[in-house]
């Protein structure tokens, strides 16, 4: 558990959307003031991944519930107590994208879990799990943005080894609406190493993250 996390100041990142592109993102942490965002992102976008609102990872199959409202219901408790974080990626005053981070104990549930605890050798400090970009906004460097806020938040709470699930697409171009958890490329330009596959498609990778000055 990180308590400080999402109530540190950051140092926000300023990006154009596109190079000709007069649009200024900055990136704010998920809390309870920056709530009422993130749940008009996911409801513009039907509770994302078909109603999930980026609470698969925080349990276990069999303490899920399998439906729009109780996800809902359990994200914003989840936030209002500390315990769910994200990046979030805002154009004024309206969040369009995310990336979910956490510890192990906050983000529990991966995908392909006991093929990656079988060769497990030791926990990271963080996990970075989910990324959802507005459709309007997708393919224009939000995920990159997202992700770059996620690490200066971890910074900003004292660093530490981060670990990630991207897929490999094998150059290949896929929807985005199948990238949950982005790319290896994308994760290969922020610094981050290769460090076993998982999965059919997925991956670890890892890197370490200094504490911010």
């Amino acid at each position: 558990m990180h308590p400080e996390l999402g109530t540190a100041p950051v140092s926000f990142r300023l990006r154009p959307v596109t190079e000709h592109s007069a649009a200024i993102l900055t990136v704010r942490p998920l809390a309870p003031e920056t709530w009422d965002a993130f749940a008009e992102l996911a409801e513009r976008h039907n509770g994302v991944w078909g109603g999930c609102w980026c609470t698969w990872f925080h349990t276990f199959h069999a303490e899920k519930e399998f439906s729009y409202g109780a996800n809902r219901a359990l994200k914003e408790r989840l936030v209002r107590e500390g315990r769910a974080h994200a990046a979030l990626v805002f154009d004024g005053d309206v969040a369009v994208g995310w990336c979910q981070f956490g510890s192990p104990d906050e983000l529990k549930n991966i995908k392909h879990r006991k093929e990656y605890e079988a060769e497990l050798d030791s926990l990271p400090d963080y996990r970075l799990t989910c990324f959802f970009v507005d459709k309007r906004y997708r393919r224009r460097g939000v995920s990159a943005l997202a992700l770059e806020g996620a690490l200066d938040l971890i910074a900003q709470a004292g660093g530490g080894v981060v670990e990630a699930y991207p897929q490999d697409t094998g150059g290949k171009k896929i929807s985005a609406s199948f990238l949950y958890s982005v790319t290896r490329s994308l994760f290969e330009q922020a610094g981050f190493s290769y460090v076993r596959p998982k999965g059919k498609n997925h991956t670890v990778m890892r890197t370490t993250i200094d504490p911010a000055r």
